[in-house]
């Protein structure tokens, strides 16, 4: 187990190195400048040429990218011109509403989709599986804007329900965080579905029955649980992605999270912010992703003798 997690944990870090460089490449390939941009279009020439020196941007590249690795050993991204203080700062500020609304959505798309992905693939082909599968592929095809556009309309607008935006109260988490689950809901829906299907064919499930065992028993004794085993991978994985795909959805609604501080950033060129958010965005995924990988050899021991091999 031990080589087996080293192996994953080296991965992850060849992971984050990647992001690392990839994330340094592309701001700096992006049009526009961060000194122009900074001091606005009034700014003179020598008064540009200034703060790129100060902001070391005048260096060669592979001068700028060795600083940025020192700097990211020792989690400092430099300072946000924008506003004023180191960018980590700022990122940890609002970090905590972004996993709020993730975990949120997170509980909504495992409990929904968990039920509906069982309901349908306990009897493949019937009513109920024909009807989950329609409504997770319409799910799933929803654009996250529109839809929190639609419940804005409807439940803040028309109905005078819920807020619209911003946060403050459990109230404003309701719309935001069924948006942003909508299409996760779906996903585990129907690999819930194969799996339970597939699981359904297993000739341990065939003995269980021979035992005299109910269906019930069978179902949540023997093929959910073993059903579950993908389901988790995919749910991990999923987390991490609602993690940096939320910006959509934190706009729409206004939702003070990372988000909409990353919007802000890169309109402004606050390369500091943009490299500090993304940065943790991507060992939040690698920490998420080595989490559902030990959980996952835990439950299937296939996976650790593999791993010895």
């Amino acid at each position: 187990m031990s080589r087996f997690l080293l192996g994953r944990l080296g991965i992850g870090i060849l992971v984050v190195w990647g992001v690392v460089t990839a994330v340094f490449i592309i701001v700096r390939l992006a049009p526009g400048d961060q000194a122009t941009v900074a001091l606005g279009p009034e700014a003179t020439q020598e008064e540009i040429d200034s703060l790129r020196h100060q902001m070391g941007l005048d260096r060669p590249v592979w001068q700028q990218y060795i600083a940025y690795l020192g700097g990211v050993l020792r989690l400092d991204f430099g300072e946000s011109y924008r506003y004023g203080r180191p960018a980590m700062d700022a990122v940890i500020e609002r970090f905590p509403a972004t996993v709020v609304l993730t975990v949120a959505a997170t509980v909504i798309a495992v409990v929904f989709g968990i039920l509906l992905g069982v309901l349908a693939g306990r009897r493949p082909g019937g009513a109920a599986d024909r009807v989950v599968s329609a409504v997770a592929l319409v799910m799933q095809a929803i654009p996250p804007f529109w839809a929190g556009i639609m419940f804005i309309l409807v439940f803040a607008l028309t109905l005078r329900l819920l807020p619209s935006a911003g946060a403050g109260s459990p109230l404003h988490l309701v719309l935001p965080a069924i948006t942003l689950a909508i299409p996760f809901t779906a996903l585990v829906a129907r690999i819930t579905r194969s799996s339970v299907v597939e699981v359904m064919g297993e000739g341990f499930v065939q003995s269980a029955r021979a035992k005299g065992l109910s269906e019930r028993q069978v179902l949540f004794g023997h093929v959910v649980k073993n059903a579950l085993i993908p389901v988790i991978t995919v749910i991990a994985l999923q987390v991490g992605t609602l993690l940096g795909g939320a910006v959509i959805v934190e706009t729409v609604f206004a939702w003070p999270g990372l988000g909409s501080l990353l919007v802000g950033a890169v309109g402004n060129r606050d390369y500091a912010v943009v490299q500090a958010a993304t940065v943790l965005i991507a060992v939040c995924v690698v920490v998420l992703t080595l989490v559902a990988d030990v959980t996952y050899a835990r439950l299937d021991p296939r996976i650790r003798l593999a791993a010895r091999r």
